[in-house]
């Protein structure tokens, strides 16, 4: 399926010549499992967790894994656009989970097994997933949310012998996948905004083939013989899944993965050069903490490309990576609602430390104007990709004013300032709303301000990114107290620890402040621009 073969254009031409081929009928979980058939015996998955267990899975297994999981499923009530939880860590499970639900053209919710109780909650109930697939670590939180979450019908513990391998047992391992329109809906990934709960991104089945050309290229031309693949990408985000696991199984490339509680940088290393990695998807926090290894010079590296989103990676961490590893890191942008869309290619173009690189081959990508006119270069306008490409996603569930909102004319803005440079290299200057990118995370406020409200000592807040040298930035709390309630540092890890509990470990403010009140608008908004401008003087 490979769409662009190396070696063979200039990136100019190959733009100019390049063309979508997008069938009428497509299906992720056919594409992503057909090696399955096509090599049985083909590695799909090295896997280690923290427990000790070192195991490797093939596209047999995971064909007919797969095939069992869906018909069960079947047999569970699940029927096309129904939608299915996903909460599992990067294992053999959440992999097969994935293809079982697309092949029987139900809609995968990947949900991310840091959230904790209110995150999971609502994005339960707002999608109405009737099933939740998980295991032993998480079951008793997901069975807490039943009562709430009246659509759920059925837990699927993987871990459990008699919910899954039990399942698994009475099940076909023979399957006729559902015949899926390209345009027909794959995924749900919540994705945070400005103000409000999050938003369900629904993407298509086409957006996987939409994904290829960027995938390739900031590959460094992949697939090639003996590739192994690596990303310490949670595989419930967008990241993790569309710009690591499916492609690489698309390709018949094996992955790597590893379970563990935390990142463990030098244990990293020692995995890299176990398995002689040649392709990953590393964010620059992850580049940043392995930089940090005492012992990274007694590792065998084997990388013939990394690609690196989610923050900008910076210079120094560039020309490091370089050094360290022998290859330039190919930073990359794009968006759950519309991904992979621009980045760079040190195979087929020079790289410019810094810059987000250049449109990948079948997008329109440009800075426009809020009425979506394209700026002269060197001007200052929001990224925007044309809307006529496959990999845009269908809308955000239940909310076509939301979806709406982000049309710039005939473009999607990103909320993302930039310009064009002389030579077609597109620069970040930073975002034009609200959205804080720590550790390659996007965390929007409103979720965040929410839980610090439930609080009993908080009666006000509001929440900024500010700068942090590792995550890029870090969740800053501007907190107003209650009457009678003092600020010390027992209640700020208190608070902390309500808001890691009930959101995510990367959704708790990492500072906090008290004040005695917020600057506010006229119609009584938050002016966190007021308290970007304050926490700036503080620290210049």
């Amino acid at each position: 399926m490979q769409l662009i073969k190396p070696a063979r254009y200039d990136y100019d031409q190959l733009c100019r010549e390049f063309a979508w081929n997008i069938p009428d009928k497509f299906n992720i979980g056919v594409a992503a499992g057909r090696y399955g058939e096509i090599d049985p015996d083909r590695i799909a998955l090295y896997y280690e967790n923290d427990k000790g267990a070192c195991l490797q899975y093939t596209f047999g297994q995971l064909h007919n894994e797969s095939n069992r999981l869906a018909n069960a499923l079947v047999g569970l009530g699940v029927r096309p656009g129904d939608r299915v939880g996903i909460v599992l860590p990067q294992r053999f499970e959440a992999g097969v989970a994935h293809l079982a639900i697309y092949k029987i053209g139900a809609i995968a919710l990947p949900l991310s097994v840091m959230f904790g109780e209110d995150a999971l909650n609502y994005r339960l109930k707002d999608s109405g997933a009737s099933v939740v697939i998980t295991d032993r670590a998480r079951r008793e939180l997901v069975e807490s949310l039943r009562e709430e979450c009246v659509a759920l019908n059925a837990i699927v513990d993987c871990d459990d012998a008699k919910s899954y391998a039990a399942l698994l047992e009475v099940s076909k391992d023979t399957l006729s996948p559902v015949t899926t329109n390209a345009d027909d809906p794959a995924f749900l990934i919540y994705t945070s905004g400005t103000t409000g709960p999050p938003k369900g991104a629904l993407g298509a089945h086409r957006c996987l083939i939409g994904n290829l050309t960027g995938f390739e290229l900031s590959q460094n031309f992949s697939p090639m013989d003996n590739d192994v693949f690596w990303t310490p990408a949670d595989w419930a985000w967008t990241g993790g899944l569309l710009d690591a696991l499916l492609p690489s199984w698309c390709y018949g490339v094996p992955l790597m993965a590893y379970e563990a509680k935390g990142f463990d940088p030098e244990l990293i290393c020692h995995l890299l050069d176990k398995y002689k990695v040649t392709n990953g998807f590393i964010p620059p926090t992850a580049l940043k903490m392995l930089r940090q290894v005492s012992t990274i010079d007694q590792f065998n590296f084997h990388f013939r490309a990394i690609m690196s989103a989610g923050e900008t990676l910076g210079a120094e961490v560039f020309h490091w990576a370089r050094e360290q590893f022998g290859v330039e890191v190919n930073e990359m942008c794009g968006q759950t609602e519309f991904n992979y869309i621009v980045g760079n290619c040190s195979a087929l173009y020079d790289v410019k430390p810094g810059s987000m690189g250049k449109a990948y081959p079948g997008h329109r990508v440009e800075p426009v104007t809020a009425e979506g006119q394209v700026v002269p270069v060197g001007e200052t306008g929001e990224l925007a990709a044309h809307r006529d490409d496959p990999v845009m996603f269908l809308g955000y569930w239940k909310n076509e004013e939301a979806t709406r909102s982000k049309f710039r004319g005939d473009y999607w803005g990103f909320g993302d300032l930039c310009y064009r440079d002389e030579d077609g290299y597109l620069w970040f200057l930073g975002r034009d709303d609200d959205v804080i990118s720590t550790a390659g995370y996007r965390v929007g406020p409103g979720e965040v301000e929410d839980s610090l409200l439930k609080h009993p000592a908080v009666a006000q807040c509001a929440v900024i990114g500010v700068a942090d040298p590792v995550r890029g930035q870090i969740i800053k709390a501007f907190v107003v107290l209650a009457d009678q309630v003092a600020g010390t540092e027992s209640l700020t890890r208190e608070i902390q620890s309500s808001v890691k509990a009930r959101l995510a470990v990367h959704e708790y403010p990492r500072e906090i402040e008290y004040i005695d009140e917020l600057p506010m608008t006229t119609t009584g908004k938050v002016r966190r621009v007021a308290l970007r401008e304050r926490e700036k003087n503080r620290r210049s």
